[in-house]
């Protein structure tokens, strides 16, 4: 088990490193020079060695070598530089940005997933007949809508037409209702196939024909006996999902006008910033790689046969 677990912590960061050093390479790469774009302005008088100095101040003369070996040394510290574009601290960019992607995506991914579940349980109900086949083909209809469409739509529907949630001047949670199922919908459709394709098969299973056949019911065996098999899965495919989360929630936060991390990578881009977008990326990775390191600790607890397996292994 301990083998197992520093297995998997040694595969996370290094595919943390990797997304760094990718990062860092692309970043570099990228054409025009972002002090010339911040500073090479008439109206600013700055001569070409004031210029160099200010390339100097933000350590952006030295080679690439260099460069990145401050670059990694400054991020395992907690330090992500300063942002040329504003001339502050990245540290208090991202204290000011993040709590509001956090807070999205955190309830995005748990509505996701409680959608997922409500659809499962309604495809499940004996005796619907045909409104089975139209809760089985939800989950088709989510996966297909766009991001930015579906936020559109969500607007015009609940906040122009029917006018139950404001989207000028809300509450702090009052304006999270839409964007969290704008980022919810689309990421909840994968969860629910998964889920209700897992759910056929263990019913299948020899175990649930003989927990009927001692008298349980229909929900009982659902619960007690099939959850738990269906559900892990579900986690899997739940962590990789996360990333598109993240990648929803950029969209979101433009369509709504919320000021999380991606009104910040949107300025950081326009204006090449590019230690803000390296900690974004950083960040963005990091916190990917954390949940799918957290469920593939999870798994051996709540799969009995991983666990013992892990034990013979060793």
């Amino acid at each position: 088990m301990a083998r197992y677990v520093l297995s998997r912590i040694g595969q996370a960061l290094l595919v943390l490193w990797a997304a760094f050093t990718i990062s860092f390479v692309l970043l570099q790469a990228m054409p025009g020079d972002a002090v010339l774009i911040k500073f090479q302005n008439p109206e600013y008088g700055l001569s070409p060695e004031q210029l160099a100095d200010i390339r100097a101040a933000y350590a952006a003369d030295g080679s690439l070598a260099s460069q990145y070996l401050q670059t990694i040394g400054n991020f395992l510290t907690g330090n992500f530089g300063y942002s040329l574009q504003r001339g502050v601290a990245v540290n208090a960019q991202l204290a000011a940005n993040l709590p509001s992607t956090i807070r999205l995506a955190g309830l995005g991914f748990a509505t996701a997933l409680i959608l997922a579940v409500i659809l499962a349980v309604l495809c499940n109900i004996p005796g619907l007949g045909r409104l089975r086949s139209f809760f089985h083909s939800i989950p088709s209809l989510f996966v297909s809508v766009p991001t930015f469409w579906l936020g559109i739509m969500l607007i015009q529907i609940f906040s122009f037409r029917l006018k139950l949630v404001p989207v000028i001047n809300p509450g702090p949670w009052e304006g999270l209702i839409l964007p969290v199922l704008t980022v919810a919908v689309p990421i909840s459709a994968p969860m629910a196939q998964i889920l209700l394709r897992n759910i056929d098969e263990v019913l299948t299973r020899p175990f649930v024909a003989v927990a009927r056949a001692k008298g349980a019911s229909h929900y009982w065996v659902l619960w007690r006996h099939v959850a738990r098999n269906a559900l892990l899965p579900v986690l899997t495919v739940a962590g990789v999902l996360f990333g598109e989360l993240l990648a929803g929630a950029v969209v979101t936060e433009a369509v709504f006008g919320l000021n999380g991390i991606g009104g910040l990578a949107e300025q950081a881009v326009s204006f090449q910033d590019v230690a803000v977008l390296q900690a974004i990326v950083v960040i963005s990775a990091a916190t990917f790689v954390a949940i799918n390191l957290a469920i593939d600790l999870l798994y051996p607890v709540l799969d009995p046969r991983l666990k013992t397996k892990l034990g013979t292994a060793r």
